[in-house]
């Protein structure tokens, strides 16, 4: 039997959501700004009062051009704009941190949580189907509870989860796979195999290892399994949903930096 840390690698399909109690949300974040909404550009980066940029952690709204040329936006794009601006438009939010507080571009990396209520900006934005939940290696944080609310709200098929654009694949399918490259990807199946070769681990979905699908974990990933007590071997057998950006490297497959890129959906 895996151990407590692997069997909670991520919950699939947890029972309820948070927003009943948004000021109790994730509440080992570090404090941040407080300022006022004052625009919207896209369902998961606002500007504030003070003239900082905040991209909300955690999660991933559909894109939209914003000036890029011969970029098609992703469907519910404006809707998820749209939701994000009914809820903070105009607002008093606080900023607050669990992990890099800034990205290259300048931007505030936070969770923001809206008014007197302190409504949870992201699980809000999860909960209403308007975003997948996209997590770094340095910014780890919440990540349960914004699991919780992608779960339910792919449940009720609401939002994004009733397009196909954003349907899960099956790992079973590496050429459905493979015309995914470069793009943002939810892939789910049973590991067949996991090994170790040198700094490597291989979750290998397919017994051909030069066409199948596989998430790879790098070395330094591999330490981050190590903190958290997790043997990511133990996977072999699982069947588990695993997140990122598709490669083409001997077939498709997926780099995972960190933990919480993988679901355990079952055990054997």
């Amino acid at each position: 039997m895996p151990n407590k840390a692997i069997r909670n690698l991520l919950l699939a399909g947890a029972a309820s959501s948070m927003l009943a109690a948004p000021a109790l949300a994730c509440a080992d974040l570090t404090s941040g700004p407080t300022a006022t909404v004052v625009s919207v550009t896209d369902g998961d980066t606002v500007v504030l009062d003070n003239g900082e940029r905040v991209r909300l952690i955690g999660m991933q709204a559909p894109k939209l051009p914003l000036g890029r040329p011969d970029f098609e936006p992703w469907p519910m794009a404006d809707e998820a704009k749209a939701h994000l601006e009914d809820l903070a438009l105009g607002e008093q939010v606080e900023v607050r941190f669990g992990g890099a507080q800034r990205d290259r571009h300048g931007r505030i990396l936070g969770h923001m949580f809206i008014g007197e209520e302190a409504i949870w900006a992201q699980e809000a934005v999860l909960r209403a189907g308007l975003a997948r939940v996209y997590s770094f290696s340095d910014n780890r944080s919440c990540l349960e509870d914004l699991y919780r609310a992608e779960n339910l709200a792919r449940a009720e098929r609401a939002g994004i989860w009733s397009d196909p654009y954003y349907g899960i694949v099956q790992a079973d399918r590496p050429q459905t796979v493979l015309e995914l490259v470069d793009e943002y990807v939810l892939v789910e199946g049973r590991v067949l195999n996991a090994d170790q070769s040198g700094p490597r681990v291989y979750l290998n979905f397919g017994r051909d290892w030069d066409n199948d699908f596989t998430a790879v974990i790098e070395r330094s990933a591999l330490r981050l399994f190590e903190q958290d007590g997790a043997d990511p071997l133990v996977l072999e057998d699982a069947l588990v949903r695993v997140r990122g950006w598709v490669e083409n490297w001997n077939g498709p497959r997926i780099e995972i930096t960190h933990p919480e890129q993988i679901e355990v959906l079952a055990w054997r």
